[in-house]
């Protein structure tokens, strides 16, 4: 199923019709969700709830509002991800390319995803497609990158690659915006709006194995980025082995798995098109923060 989470906290079914994607507002689902109270638990409430909520959408689709999707504002699908986890330079062909550029390694060692492991970024820097990318440091550079998100359904820890693809809730497209310079990969990717999710969920039944998906970026048409989630170092259930050995994953931690060849400069003005076979086309707004 195709899960959006759309204008005020919205909760909606994506479904094909003869005009377009539409979107079908279960909101009313959400009543399924437990009472918490403080502390609450960690992970978001309705990814770790998602089977239940799931349920009773199916149940009242029927007789729930049909919107066009090109209508609502898209917000990211996971409202309360506790932590946003990122490989970096995952696919061969990007590691040759930041490291043969100075404008992408400005001096810094660039080792391979082996020797570098993961890192972190803001919680706080996940956005819609329907919220956009509001760029800060306009006398820097600032790069799209294109990435398959895996969305954690359930907890998982020190998780063998074998039964690493039962923890995942979903899959949905992730732009990991990024300032060129000498700071810390996670200082530089972590400002607001800087890491967009959507455009919508999509659960593993419906996607399948992820790691044979096209993807693809454009900006402003011209097609940039285009790659296959089979040339990843690290594939999906390895990565969340790597990532489980170190810390817990909650539901609704998000998985950004890298980004292949041909990043580049974005400015305000700019429309960014990414799709990502199974999964769908998300087309997010630049704009001057």
């Amino acid at each position: 199923m195709r899960l959006a989470r759309f204008g005020d906290n919205r909760l909606g079914l994506v479904e094909q019709s003869a005009d377009g994607e539409c979107v079908r507002d279960v909101s009313a689902a959400l009543d399924v969700l437990p009472a918490v109270r403080y502390p609450v638990p960690p992970g978001d409430l309705l990814i770790a709830n998602l089977d239940a909520v799931l349920e009773r959408a199916r149940a009242i689709a029927a007789t729930s509002p049909l919107l066009p999707l090109n209508d609502v504002v898209l917000r990211s699908p996971v409202a309360n991800p506790g932590k946003v986890v990122a490989a970096p330079v995952n696919y061969e062909k990007h590691l040759a390319e930041v490291r043969g550029d100075a404008d992408l390694h400005h001096d810094n060692t660039i080792a391979t995803i082996h020797r570098a492991g993961l890192f972190l970024k803001a919680a706080s820097s996940v956005v819609g497609a329907g919220d956009g990318i509001a760029l800060e440091m306009l006398d820097r550079r600032s790069d799209h990158e294109v990435e398959l998100a895996v969305v954690i359904g359930r907890r998982a820890r020190r998780v063998k690659r074998t039964a690493a693809l039962g923890h995942v809730a979903g899959y949905c497209i992730g732009f990991d915006i990024t300032i060129r310079g000498s700071e810390e990969r996670s200082l530089r990717k972590s400002v607001d709006t800087y890491t967009v999710l959507g455009p919508y969920l999509v659960t593993a039944d419906e996607v399948g194995s992820p790691d044979a998906l096209d993807l693809q970026l454009s900006v402003n048409g011209e097609i940039r980025q285009q790659s296959n989630t089979r040339h990843l170092i690290k594939k999906v259930a390895e990565l969340i082995e790597f990532a489980s050995s170190f810390y817990t994953l909650y539901p609704g931690d998000v998985l950004m798995t890298g980004t292949p060849e041909g990043v580049a400069p974005i400015y305000p003005g700019d429309m960014i098109e990414g799709t990502i076979g199974g999964i769908g086309t998300m087309r997010v707004g630049v704009r001057a923060a």
